[in-house]
């Protein structure tokens, strides 16, 4: 949308009593509201939305790496603190932070979920030994489900 247009939208705006306005042309979008009577006139840009993603091919089915054979004790457990996306590692091309049998300290990154396109990496909040690996890697995750087990 053309910038002269919203200035336009926003003088339109201030010479009027009305308190609000919402534009789309397409699949742009502007919104423009009074704070108060007093108050310059704001102005909200809602840029386009994302292209819907193409549906890919179906994954194949994959086991988890390390089926737990004991119920999940929640006090060896590293657990998501939100929901999102699991992955082992940093990038695909670079091998993964953990694996079975290593050895991590109180704060070492462990895993990454990433969350509304954050990355968060997961720390481990204590030591030992990784015992598994609980979810398989660019699996969603729930918050509270447990990732690792460490023992």
């Amino acid at each position: 949308m053309d910038i002269r247009k919203v200035k336009k939208l926003i003088e339109l705006l201030e010479e009027s009593d009305i308190a609000e306005i919402e534009i789309k042309e397409g699949e742009e979008a502007v919104r423009i509201s009074r704070l108060s009577s007093t108050a310059q006139a704001h102005v909200a840009y809602q840029p386009p939305a994302a292209p819907a993603p193409i549906a890919a091919a179906p994954a194949p089915v994959r086991e988890p790496e390390a089926a737990p054979a004991a119920p999940l004790a929640a006090g060896n457990n590293i657990q998501s603190p939100m929901v999102g996306t699991f992955y082992r590692s940093p990038s695909p091309s670079t091998p993964p932070f953990v694996e079975i049998g290593t050895h991590v300290e109180v704060g070492d990154v462990v895993c990454i979920v990433e969350a509304m396109k954050m990355m968060n990496q997961i720390e481990a909040d204590h030591a030992g030994v990784v015992e598994a690996i609980l979810v398989t890697d660019g699996e969603p995750v729930e918050y509270d489900q447990p990732l690792i087990r460490i023992g």
